[in-house]
Formats: structure tokens, sequence, C-alpha cells
């Protein structure tokens, strides 16, 4: 899949026309480009649509590795799901990539924090990815805006996201750890792989609720 226009970000827009996701980890080589090129490949399963329905999915690293291409094994995981993996550079996050993000998905609650702690009004819009999966399992699909409305995927997306950060305080994990998606940077393909399945099952549910469009089975 072509990487979208705008992957430099600069300027947070709310055009109305698109919602950006931004999947943050620490090198951007393994854990975040894997979990960013699962979500478009998930989106292009339910939508059918190479753009998403205007939700552009993008990823950068806490102490990003920028210009560095993403790990074998993780492309190796991406084959595996039939997922693309090709054009793939690493980049630091940045302020910029956050003032512009309208979800921002972490591996861990450490990389959440360092987000949120670059300010931007980020808390409300910022997760662990299994966090977040966790607050839209909660969410009735019912009380989301019609994908097919005028407003579409985007206006259900940006709703699923109020709803989520609504249901945060009362919705608690069982473990820190639960929230948590483990580095696999350094491990074997075994190791890489169950991250993979990890994150895949973490994803189904999420890109569900923001298209209102069931994972073909």
């Amino acid at each position: 899949m072509t990487v979208p226009e705008g992957r430099g970000i600069a300027g947070h827009e709310h055009d109305g026309s698109t919602f950006r996701i931004l999947h943050v980890s620490t090198g951007n080589v393994c854990r975040s480009p894997i979990t960013e090129r699962l979500t478009r490949h998930a989106l292009i399963d339910r939508l059918g649509d190479p753009l998403g329905g205007g939700l552009i999915v993008e990823s950068a690293g806490t102490w990003g590795h920028e210009g560095a291409p993403m790990e074998t094994n993780a492309e190796l995981v991406l084959a595996d799901f039939g997922a693309d993996y090709s054009g793939f550079t690493g980049r630091e996050l940045l302020d910029e990539h956050v003032i512009r993000a309208d979800l921002v998905l972490t591996a861990t609650r450490d990389h959440r924090a360092q987000v949120i702690s670059m300010g931007h009004s980020a808390g409300l819009r910022t997760f662990t990815l299994k966090e977040f999966t966790r607050l839209v399992r909660a969410i009735d699909p019912a009380t989301l805006p019609d994908p097919l409305g005028e407003g579409g995927t985007v206006d259900r997306a940006r709703a699923l996201v109020r709803a989520a950060a609504a249901l945060r305080g009362w919705l608690l994990a069982p473990s820190a750890e639960a929230d948590e998606v483990n580095d696999p940077y350094g491990a074997p393909i075994t190791f890489f792989r169950s991250i993979g399945d990890e994150i895949q099952q973490a994803l189904d549910p999420v890109v569900t609720a923001l298209t209102g469009v069931p994972a073909r089975r």
C-alpha cells in the first residue's frame, strides 16, 4: 500500500475529512511498524479502500531510529498476515506528530506517559493499544454514528475516541501488564510472531469499532 500523503506531519487540522491514528513504540522498527501496517491491512480488508475511508495510519518512536528500515523479523510477521511491509522508514516522535493525531495508540504505559507529557491536550486521545481495545469492547456500537452517514467513518472514529476517554476511569485493567505489548527487539522470530498475534488480536475489535465492519473470515 502506498504511504498516505502527509507522512511528515505539521499542524493539527480537523477539516472533517480525515482522522489520523498514530502508533507509538520505542524505536519505531518493531512494534509500531507492525501495528501501523496491520491497521492499514485491516482497513483495506473491511472497507476495500486503500485510503482507509479517511483514516490515515502512521507511526513513530519515542527513541525512533530516524530513517531506519523495519526489523526483518517484523517484516516476516507482516508477511504472515499478508500485510504490506514495503517502503517503511522509522521516525522519531515529534511534537507535530502528536499535535496532528486524532488518536495515539502506544505499546506501553511508559510510551503513553511520554506522549501525554509532550502536552498538546494529548491526554484524552492517547491510550495504550490494549487499553483502547478493552475500552472499545465496552462501548455499544449502536451509540456510535453510522459509518454510512454524512460524516462517515471519520465522525464514527472521533465519537469512539470520546466514548473511550469517558470510560477510562471506570473500566480498569486487571493488571498493569494487561495494557502492555512487550518489545521483541533482538528476539527470535517465534517471539516476534507471538507479539504479532497479540497485536492483531488487540487491533481486530478496534478496527471493527472504527469502521462498523467486522473482519472477513
